[in-house]
């Protein structure tokens, strides 16, 4: 529950669809051995998830939307600059790493369903082609997965924030223990996740 200190962050439909498409994908990577209506249902509703994510990240709350996370190339060229030297903000939602890594994830999601899908057509059957790009964005999407739970673990580390938990209750912190002196997004439409407002700095 929001509070002074803590701010509703990931709404109820982000947060419901997050787990169901961790729960879906994983369903059906451990029905892999048995082609069966588990495995296919679970796939047909990681596309259906993905669907309904797009529709809300138009028509959603202010951090859902696409609009307030996607960075554009020089945003995201900053911010990876700023994470090599140790230096990136903090953002209340998406940071722009984060965004493109989610975008990405989207995309094998969908990629796996809709190859999934043509290996059940008379015209794909036994397509070489189509089996090795599948289980390629399987793959893929599990080094994925894996790089983005490290990168939650670092930044709620960096940052003094428990970002798995956020993804339970919604709430963040509007400020925490760590925060980095870094400067805040370029102005404009607040983009990339909305930084979280720097420290104040120290008067002469």
């Amino acid at each position: 529950m929001p509070t002074p200190n803590r701010l509703r962050v990931w709404d109820l439909f982000v947060r419901l669809f997050h787990w169901s498409l961790v729960a879906a994908f994983f369903v059906a990577w451990f029905s892999t051995d048995s082609i069966g209506w588990v495995h296919k249902g679970a796939g047909y509703l990681t596309l259906a998830l993905v669907a309904a994510r797009v529709v809300w990240g138009f028509i959603g709350s202010r951090h859902a939307r696409f609009g307030s996370f996607v960075p554009r190339p020089r945003q995201l060229a900053g911010y990876l600059s700023a994470l090599s030297r140790g230096r990136e903000p903090r953002h209340l939602g998406h940071n722009p790493a984060g965004a493109v890594m989610i975008l990405g994830l989207l995309a094998a999601v969908v990629g796996i369903g809709v190859t999934g899908w043509m290996m059940t057509l008379d015209a794909f059957w036994g397509n070489e082609t189509v089996e090795t790009l599948h289980t390629t964005l399987v793959d893929v999407t599990l080094v994925a997965i894996a790089v983005h739970m490290l990168a939650n673990v670092v930044g709620g580390l960096r940052h003094g924030e428990n970002l798995v938990l956020s993804m339970v209750t919604g709430d963040k912190p509007t400020t925490t223990a760590k925060p980095h002196a870094a400067p805040a997004a370029p102005a404009g439409r607040g983009r990339a996740g909305d930084t979280a407002a720097p420290p104040p700095q120290p008067t002469a």
